[in-house]
């Protein structure tokens, strides 16, 4: 099931017409556009129960457990990505631009990895720049079964309570401004 799986966002990624040569990033005050398409179906599953989103997955490169509860209280970005994801090149140093600008806050940003072969993540993270704590989604089980990922990237922003409140598929940097946008709102938010 996992090739088909990484086969139709391949494919679906490319006839979006990803690009292949990532673009400068906006400054962090560009408060500009607005083209985000949110995915029901993790919101549904997740955000209208009012349930926190619950995984375990290990840590790259040193195989460490993280568990999602840990980071509760915590606003969590969590993008779900891939190497051969045009687009993730251009996304993730975007997101950790946020973490930098929103992390004594409250906020944390990482990037969920679907990769079969973890060999092809070293190169893509010095190309692209990543600067992010970076997940391992054994066998892509997170994200096909739990949060329903059906085009790459796809990010969610999750409360502090570990609700997912946002979800964005795809990307654009006229992203950022709905990206701060929502940070910001689920920064004034209370934990409890």
């Amino acid at each position: 099931m996992r090739r088909p799986f990484l086969l139709s966002l391949g494919a679906l990624a490319f006839a979006l017409g990803c690009s292949a040569a990532p673009t400068p990033l906006p400054a962090l005050t560009d408060r500009t556009g607005d083209g985000t398409r949110s995915s029901s179906s993790a919101l549904e599953s997740n955000r209208g129960s009012g349930q926190p989103l619950v995984f375990q997955v290990k840590r790259y490169p040193d195989n460490s457990p993280y568990d999602l509860k840990s980071d509760r209280g915590q606003v969590v970005l969590l993008d779900v990505w891939a190497t051969w994801c045009e687009p993730c090149k251009d996304a993730l140093p975007m997101y950790a631009q946020l973490q930098k600008e929103y992390g004594s806050r409250g906020f944390k940003a990482y990037a969920l990895n679907v990769d079969e072969d973890v060999r092809a993540i070293p190169p893509f993270l010095e190309e692209a720049k990543v600067e992010l704590p970076i997940l391992l989604d054994a066998n892509a089980l997170v994200s096909e079964r739990l949060l329903k990922v059906r085009l790459m990237p796809t990010t969610f922003l999750i409360d502090r309570k570990g609700v997912i409140r946002h979800v964005h598929e795809g990307f654009a940097e006229e992203f950022l401004q709905k990206f701060q946008t929502e940070i910001e709102q689920l920064l004034a938010e209370p934990a409890s």
